[in-house]
């Protein structure tokens, strides 16, 4: 029942489909193991959601040695960051272009840029949950910011 909405979650997280695939199981079983504490308070989705999540963030935990590559080793480089040029100038961006620009992001960047974008984390929260500083959260924020507006003006200047 909940799959079919949970694995494009985990695939916001992940590097690949299979990689999705496995934090969506291991996310499962984690609702399977904790269904008891359910409280009944809210949504049932919202809580296998944030299960899934706090799934994601503990793979991303267990395997950040090794995420820990270049942050711009997935972006084409150019020497310009395009940082004074306004994305809101182009039309005709679709969620899949933004889907494709935040895949590009290294992990670090894409993890922290989907917990405070797309979940609504804190600086706080998210520096707490993967055990980074504030600053360090704050910091690839504005990066993962850069490179996906650098990489949405390189795909629609093509």
């Amino acid at each position: 029942m909940y799959y079919g909405k949970m694995l494009p979650l985990c695939r916001r997280y992940a590097k690949n489909s299979d990689e999705a695939k496995d934090i969506l199981q291991n996310g499962f079983i984690k609702v399977f193991e904790k269904i008891d504490k359910y409280d009944f308070n809210g949504s049932f989705g919202g809580w296998v959601r944030r299960l899934i999540v706090n799934n994601a963030i503990d793979h991303y935990r267990k395997h950040k040695k090794e995420f820990l590559i270049d942050d711009n080793s997935r972006i084409e480089d150019s020497d310009k960051w395009y940082e004074d040029e306004p994305v809101s100038k182009y039309e005709g961006i679709s969620s899949e272009d933004i889907k494709f620009a935040i895949d590009k992001l290294s992990p670090a960047y894409k993890m922290v840029f989907n917990l405070y974008i797309l979940e609504g984390y804190s600086h706080q929260e998210i520096a707490d949950q993967l055990g980074v500083s504030l600053g360090t959260s704050k910091s690839n924020l504005a990066k993962a910011k850069a490179n996906v507006k650098k990489i949405l003006i390189k795909k629609l200047n093509r």
